[in-house]
């Protein structure tokens, strides 16, 4: 394909924080764009309604135009190729589908998820990976049309090939080979009409004039259903990248579990833009010790697609926080750098929100650094110590509630003093823990001290991310205490 022609895209999904591995694969694409006088697409992938919210298409272009992104064709700023939100594209993937099917390529399935549950146990029972045993490719024309006017529920599955297996080459893997035993029959078509991931994405990147499609390393195994579905369609398939996943300095998979991975995390903490996308761009190019400080345009100028390594991309914090630093000294200048710091304290209104809720509680001006300067900190430096003097509350309770807020909190769909309100009084309900014992060891989790803001107002204004981390290093330094003096004891 004629580098004249490069089109690429990222196609985000509205489902949660936006993610760094998204900033990765974003900058990767806008690079490759620019190396190739190519264009640079956004396209929100919200086929997943359950889970993709307005709130979080928001966040996501918030956090791309933050990173310093911009985008020739999206749901924000139109184009020829539109729209550019799955959900509003629902009506053009059913005669594809319909394609498919007609073509004998493609199947109806009547299996209930009880079913489908029944038969991926007895494979794992059996020792065989779980995946769908074809039960529903023998019904006959009429029996499907005898089901589906019976207005029994279906979906839309692909058929694969029993034999051989899917060759192809990759821009950073160079020659792979799929076996076809396997690559699962996908479900192309939900049962309430909306395409599944993979079938939508074959579409919208057909119908969108897509030539290269750069993504990380786990969609690897996906490429022989995207291909099948290229080849049922008679369409030709873009050219795939697969860069290879970011990782923990113990090349664990980059995961909120471990450590921070949200873009709104970083910029809470007073990363720069320019800093982290210098950081990140790092991984798609070789250097000589001394040039890693790179503007986006030095960037895109280095930028090497053809030698791309497929180890693991280390999320090194260190290097993070060294190449901030030079950002900071180096990058620019000091009538800027005061301006950067008081966009930075006004993120979000955190410094304005902080100073309302402060108003009432202080009796000169200078009380308002101890008050509110958390709202300001990154890591609060909290040790076992700080929960060891609550009242009626030990420290195994601590480390108890710590551990069954976090995976509650996660269920908060929207952030804010309200709904964090209501889930702590849910979890103060359901494990019997009274509600001043669950808040007393937040207050210092959130705020480094038991005399504070608000609580719920203030882990609003922190923010979801910046929340997360604080419980997991308050969990972290209890269970430490709770640990040693396990030892003593013993």
């Amino acid at each position: 394909m004629a580098n004249t022609a490069t089109r690429v895209r990222i196609a985000p999904s509205p489902t949660g924080e936006p993610h760094v591995g998204t900033a990765y694969i974003a900058l990767f694409n806008y690079l490759f764009a620019k190396k190739h006088g190519g264009e640079f697409i956004l396209r929100i992938e919200d086929t997943d309604a359950t889970r993709s919210t307005p709130e979080f298409e928001r966040k996501v272009l918030d956090a791309l135009k933050w990173c310093g992104l911009t985008w020739s064709e999206g749901p924000d700023v139109g184009g020829p190729y539109g729209p550019y939100r799955q959900s509003e594209r629902k009506d053009i993937y059913k005669e594809y589908v319909d394609r498919i099917v007609d073509n004998g390529h493609g199947f109806r399935c009547f299996c209930t998820p009880e079913q489908l549950d029944e038969m991926r146990a007895a494979q794992r029972a059996a020792g065989k990976p779980p995946k769908y045993d074809g039960r529903c490719l023998s019904l006959t024309a009429e029996e499907v049309t005898t089901r589906m006017n019976a207005g029994e529920p279906s979906v839309v599955r692909m058929k694969i090939p029993t034999e051989g297996s899917c060759k192809f080459v990759d821009g950073v893997y160079g020659e792979v080979d799929i076996p076809w035993d396997a690559v699962d029959m996908q479900v192309l078509l939900k049962a309430d009409g909306m395409p599944t991931y993979h079938m939508a994405n074959v579409v919208d990147d057909h119908l969108m004039k897509i030539t290269h499609v750069a993504r990380g390393e786990e969609w690897l195994s996906s490429v022989p259903k995207h291909i099948l579905i290229y080849q049922y369609l008679g369409l030709e398939p873009p050219v795939f990248m697969h860069l290879s996943l970011m990782r923990n300095a113990d090349k664990s998979k980059l995961s909120k579990r471990k450590n921070p991975t949200s873009i709104s995390y970083y910029a809470a903490l007073g990363i720069l833009p320019e800093a982290l996308m210098n950081f990140l761009g790092l991984f798609f190019m070789q250097i000589d010790e001394g040039e890693e400080m790179l503007t986006m345009d030095q960037l895109a100028e280095r930028f090497d697609p053809e030698n791309l390594s497929k180890a693991g991309a280390i999320f090194d914090l260190q290097k993070l926080d060294w190449l901030n630093g030079r950002w900071l000294r180096e990058g620019i200048s000091e009538t800027e750098f005061v301006a950067r710091v008081l966009a930075w304290a006004q993120e979000n209104d955190r410094f304005g929100a902080g100073m309302r809720l402060a108003q009432s509680r202080i009796t000169k001006l200078s009380d308002l650094p101890d008050l509110t300067g958390f709202l300001l900190k990154g890591d609060l430096g909290l040790t076992a110590a700080d929960f060891a003097g609550i009242k009626k509350v030990s420290l195994e309770d601590v480390l108890r509630i710590l551990q069954e807020v976090q995976p509650a909190l996660e269920t908060v769909f929207e952030w804010n003093a309200e709904s964090v309100e209501a889930e702590l009084r849910a979890v103060s309900e359901r494990t019997d823990i009274k509600l001043r014992n669950l808040l007393a060891p937040l207050f210092i989790a959130v705020s480094g001290s038991s005399r504070s803001l608000p609580l719920f107002d203030s882990m609003a204004i922190l923010g979801r991310s910046v929340v997360r981390q604080r419980l997991k290093q308050a969990e972290t330094a209890v269970k430490a205490g709770v640990d040693a003096a396990t030892a003593n004891n013993g």
